[in-house]
């Protein structure tokens, strides 16, 4: 019986999110594309502009977690 795939809630959708970004900065052996991450920031920082006020105190955490790893992340991979 197939294991059954888990729920698709506010907080899978951020850490979905992140793994992109994570490839884009060559995780996994994936190509490094920091256009990618570049986007995948702007959509997380428009994420939290738009549910501001909205989220659960967790998933308000979650989501500025990701954010400053992803942009300090980011900062290091970029070209000097």
């Amino acid at each position: 019986m197939p294991t059954p795939e888990p729920a698709v809630n506010f907080s899978t959708f951020v850490v979905s999110l992140a793994s992109s970004a994570l490839a884009g900065l060559g995780e996994g052996g994936a190509d490094v594309d920091l256009h990618l991450v570049r986007q995948t920031l702007d959509l997380l920082t428009v994420l939290d502009a738009k549910t501001r006020g909205n989220l659960e105190e967790e998933e308000a955490r979650l989501l500025a977690a990701v954010r400053r790893d992803l942009e300090a992340r980011m900062k290091a991979a970029a070209p000097r």
